[in-house]
């Protein structure tokens, strides 16, 4: 019977693979691994917020993303759009968005990340500033077709890309940086479009095709500069000396299954995570929190303009504390549950407090009391949407397995961006019944998935130590074992 351990077992400077008692233990100097995690931050974490904050931005400045701009500038007027034909062009993105996730995911290492995550930003900058000088409908929703399918590869192959430098304990909070950056776009999105707006009329164009052409300028040059900041893997980061180098090999190895072979794209990996019901579970969580993502970014402005008698450029700030409050809650939820390496308790916790919120807003309350709702929302949504995102590649130690996941995972949950703008219909203003009591149930939903999931891999980890299920690795060798990622008795999962 195998003792009970913790995930991580630490002897001075001296690590052990917890399931692996026999083990010659791994030497590591923790002084100069906390100076490294520090300097893969410097290198990593600005451009990869930068990247995921220009993603996010141009769809919060885009016309497009801003319900009653689209009309204050010219759009619906210039392209003749009638009906739902804008909430139409709205999730039509979302349609190669999400059938491009995994394809994205899947070729990452093929193309290498620097150069692929570069291709993806820049075509999209390029398809973003074309929108600008569309001159009908119809080619608007080509331009909103493509721009879905080059971006959809981007925050799964980022997520993925962090999976390659840093470990289960460190990758929620770096995912959480992500988030931080669709913050900071949801809290100056919309008060950028609103002021690219006063070009209206200038050089004789509209607004809406100035706000196209000025978000998509800064993410091509972007672009152009990832193919040469990012590196492609530990290995060959320019910025590692050969001692660091060989430290990034040690942090891999200690993490059970994170053998040199897992870490290359098997076919075979692909199938696991296409037959394992855990990647499902995750992926219907994910639909139910993205819900929530996906209708308060796009319709906080909506929401609050129709709690009192404001101007379009006090209802953009005061969106900002509720995206401040989002971000500042993510990273401490991170912090923490990286450090327990608790998941499922967290995203529970938090998303009860979003239920709350819409709760609230779905009341007949007064004003103040609703906008304190917006907050509510706001202190759960992103740590129920981005914990899970951590939390299902940390329990994937073999790559390919790990780049389908995710992007299953994302793919499913970006469905509901297709939802997402037909749930707040104008005649519903301003208590949007509907549409809360909708994204209520949901992450609800996502509450119960994830309690769950929780629940069942902390029963999976006991019957593990206990023994229960080695009768799978008879007669196997420690490389074997090894060789079997999450699906070895060995491996301790994350929950």
């Amino acid at each position: 019977m195998n003792p009970t351990l913790p995930s991580e077992k630490i002897h001075g400077t001296r690590e052990v693979s917890p399931l692996k008692p026999d083990s010659e233990p791994i030497e590591i100097d923790h002084v100069a691994e906390k100076k490294l995690v520090k300097k893969l931050d410097l290198y990593i974490v600005p451009i990869v917020m930068l990247l995921y904050l220009f993603s996010f931005l141009d769809r919060q400045v885009s016309i497009l993303e801003c319900p009653g701009l689209s009309g204050l500038y010219g759009l619906e007027d210039d392209l003749g759009m009638r009906g739902n034909q804008y909430q139409t062009a709205v999730s039509l993105l979302f349609v190669t968005y999400i059938l491009s996730e995994v394809p994205s995911n899947l070729v990452l290492k093929k193309f290498t990340p620097s150069r692929w995550i570069a291709i993806i930003t820049t075509s999209w900058g390029i398809i973003a500033t074309l929108t600008g000088v569309v001159q009908s409908y119809g080619g608007l929703i080509v331009c909103r077709l493509l721009l879905g399918a080059v971006e959809g590869g981007l925050f799964p192959g980022l997520t993925l890309y962090l999976t390659l430098f840093y470990t289960k304990r460190e990758i929620a909070l770096r995912v959480g940086y992500l988030f931080v950056s669709a913050a900071l776009a949801g809290a100056c999105g919309g008060l950028l479009g609103y002021g690219i707006g006063f070009m209206d009329g200038v050089s004789g164009q509209r607004g809406w095709r100035w706000i196209m052409i000025i978000e998509g300028l800064p993410t091509f040059m972007l672009g152009i500069a990832s193919w040469f900041i990012l590196a492609n893997d530990p290995e060959n980061a320019y910025y590692l000396s050969d001692n660091e180098k060989q430290l990034m090999i040690i942090r891999r190895e200690r993490q059970f299954g994170q053998t040199k072979s897992a870490q290359e794209f098997h076919k075979q990996d692909v199938y696991l995570a296409l037959k394992d019901w855990k990647v499902y579970a995750f992926c219907a969580g994910q639909f139910g929190s993205d819900t929530m993502l996906y209708g308060y970014s796009t319709f906080l402005p909506t929401i609050i303009k129709n709690l009192g008698d404001w101007s379009t450029a006090e209802v953009q700030v005061l969106t900002i504390p509720c995206y401040c409050l989002g971000a500042i809650s993510y990273v401490i939820a991170a912090r923490i549950s990286d450090a327990q390496q608790k998941r499922g308790l967290y995203s529970a916790a938090f998303g009860v407090i979003s239920v709350v919120g819409y709760g609230i807003l779905i009341s007949d309350s007064s004003m103040g009391v609703r906008y304190f709702g917006c907050f509510l929302v706001a202190m759960g949504l992103y740590v129920i949407v981005g914990i899970p995102l951590a939390w299902l590649p940390s329990n994937q130690p073999r790559y390919g397995k790990r780049a389908t996941a995710t992007g299953m995972q994302l793919t499913i949950g970006n469905c509901s961006g297709i939802m997402a703008p037909f749930l707040y219909k104008t005649n519903e203003a301003p208590r949007y019944v509907r549409g809360h009591a909708v994204t209520l149930s949901l992450v609800a939903f996502a509450i119960l998935v994830y309690s769950s999931m929780s629940l069942v891999l902390s029963r999976e980890n006991s019957r593990r130590r206990e023994g229960k299920e080695d009768g799978k690795i008879a007669n196997m060798s420690d490389e074997e074992i090894e060789e079997l990622g999450d699906a070895s008795p060995r491996f301790v999962y994350t929950i």
